[in-house]
């Protein structure tokens, strides 16, 4: 076919009318124009048509993958965004449940989810108390009885501790409601007392069989024997069931049936001799808690006799020794702390001018609060129960004591050898006596370092004499105690003495004997906590 660019209306290198050929670019230009405007159309709301935007999309593959890749970034985002809404669920949830109940831990007829330690220890408490079984015989008789009635011991913290610790370990499942788990009461059944309970409640006095027993008599702080005897008794296996089922699932009021049965004395009184014997055994037993500083406790018998609890096996017809747990951990947490803590005390040291220490006049001690109760009442029935003496130290938080120091303005020095009392103020000498000090013996005046501690204007003194005989000096004046009873003070039927300077003939019985003038100037200028130094030897005669 021939023919001119003319022929189809076409003018040559002009791009007007349907019949132009274009070049590539020209047609990927005019597509690209149409997609842009079928968008702009699109997103007015007018003239969209799905159909054509399809054609378009299939016309350009790069329009079609950035629309696929948008939706799977928004798929992903949304993905992302639930998994981290579910993570930070779990993770807070277990951080919230970290010192609760977990959920799907259930404890009997009460609802402990969500509950703090303080909370579930009186949860526990209650529930305990709304444990009962009604117990009632053929004739119609009725007793109500609590857990402990019925000689249950439950130990409510160790009880509260399982509640608090169930699931914990199990990170996955901690906080999931699904997964369950029970948690029935710590305790423990007293069968003599059980069958004590049931006896004295169903069976009168003169009819009742009674199993020998022990008790703690206080007059001899020993266990005796106490003599059974045979006779009518309650079958308590049936009690017993129902003990069961309280402590597995707690809360609940249940009831049992009371039939009776004779039997020959449960326990025999030699079987309860020997728990006797094994017991007092335990109460000689050295056992000794102390705070690692200056305080110690030596338990004494009457304690440890509270902690016993004899415990029957009347099928076996003997009697063990057993301990309360619970009561030895109560006493840990009162008592030690009460007798073991100490309050800090700053030590007050006396110094010289060139920062010598002379005398101090307080001790320090060293700030002591005990800790960890619970360990020390384990390790003291550990102790019991293995009949083994022992020394326990009490873990504790120990604060240093800080020193002070203050400058003794007013020293007095005792020069023995000579016989005189030298005063000094901040360093220099102010005055010097005569004095007569303590004759040989044990009335001799004591060599060292003290302080005045007390003073009386007047005072009647009184004392033994080596011989043993009594003595009374009343009205002595201006006295200035030292060193527990020696003091300076004023010895008018001594003249003598103070003026040879004669202890070994005419001296006191340890104080420092002085003139009224000399005994009233120390009284009136040297205050308490005047360093007070004895020196020298006594000599065997005069020195004036």
């Amino acid at each position: 076919m021939t023919g001119s660019f003319e022929d189809f209306g076409m003018e040559e290198g002009r791009g007007s009318g349907p019949a132009q050929a274009p070049s590539s670019m020209g047609a990927n230009s005019l597509l690209e124009q149409d997609l842009e405007a079928v968008s702009q159309e699109g997103r007015s709301g007018a003239g969209f048509d799905p159909d054509e935007t399809a054609t378009m999309a299939a016309l350009n593959p790069r329009v079609d993958n950035h629309q696929h890749k948008l939706r799977m970034a928004v798929i992903i985002g949304i993905v992302l965004a639930l998994i981290l809404l579910v993570l930070a669920s779990f993770f807070g949830a277990n951080w919230y449940f970290k010192d609760r109940v977990a959920p799907g831990v259930s404890f009997g007829s009460a609802k402990v989810t969500g509950q703090t330690p303080q909370e579930v220890r009186n949860t526990v408490k209650q529930t305990v108390k709304d444990s009962t079984i009604t117990l009632k015989d053929a004739k119609g008789k009725v007793v109500r009885a609590s857990l402990e009635d019925l000689g249950v011991k439950v130990n409510v913290d160790h009880t509260a501790d399982k509640l608090l610790e169930a699931k914990q370990s199990k990170v996955i499942s901690h906080v999931n409601p699904l997964a369950r788990q029970d948690v029935g009461l710590d305790a423990t059944v007293n069968q003599l007392a059980l069958n004590d309970f049931l006896v004295k409640s169903f069976v009168g006095e003169d009819d009742r069989a009674l199993p020998s027993s022990i008790a703690y008599d206080p007059g001899s702080s020993s266990f005796v024997a106490k003599e059974g005897k045979g006779g009518r008794s309650v079958v308590s296996k049936p009690v017993s069931q129902e003990i069961d089922d309280l402590i597995n699932h707690p809360g609940q009021a249940k009831s049992a049936k009371v039939s009776y049965e004779q039997v020959p004395m449960p326990i025999a009184v030699d079987k309860a001799q020997q728990a006797a014997d094994e017991a007092n055994k335990r109460l000689t037993l050295h056992l000794t808690i102390g705070n690692g500083n200056a305080k110690s406790i030596d338990l004494p018998a009457d304690q440890r006799a509270s902690w016993i609890e004899p415990k029957g096996d009347l099928k076996a017809g003997t009697i063990s020794i057993d301990y309360k747990k619970q009561a030895i951990d109560e006493f840990a947490a009162k008592s030690i702390p009460e007798q073991l803590n100490q309050a800090m005390v700053s030590q007050e040291d006396v110094v010289d001018d060139k920062g010598t220490v002379l005398l101090t006049t307080t001790k320090g001690v060293d700030g002591v609060n005990v800790k960890n109760t619970n360990t020390v009442a384990d390790q003291i029935l550990k102790a019991l129960q293995n009949d083994q003496p022992a020394d326990i130290k009490a873990d504790a938080d120990v604060t240093p004591h800080d020193v002070k120091q203050k400058k003794s303005e007013w020293r007095i020095v005792v020069d023995k050898s000579n016989q005189t009392a030298t005063v000094y103020q901040n360093g220099n000498v102010v005055k010097s006596f005569p004095v007569c000090t303590g004759m040989a013996g044990s009335y001799e005046s004591d060599t060292g370092t003290f302080a005045i501690y007390l003073k009386y204007a007047i005072q009647d003194m009184r004392g033994l004499n080596n011989d043993g005989s009594k003595y009374l000096i009343p009205g002595v004046k201006w006295v200035s105690y030292y060193n527990g009873g020696e003091s300076f003070h004023t010895a008018s039927w001594n003249p003598v003495g103070i003026a040879t300077g004669d202890p070994t003939h005419r001296g006191s019985h340890g104080c420092i004997n002085m003139y009224e003038q000399d005994s009233q100037w120390i009284y009136d200028h040297c205050p308490e906590g005047t360093i007070v130094q004895v020196i020298g030897t006594r000599p065997d005669g005069p020195v004036r």
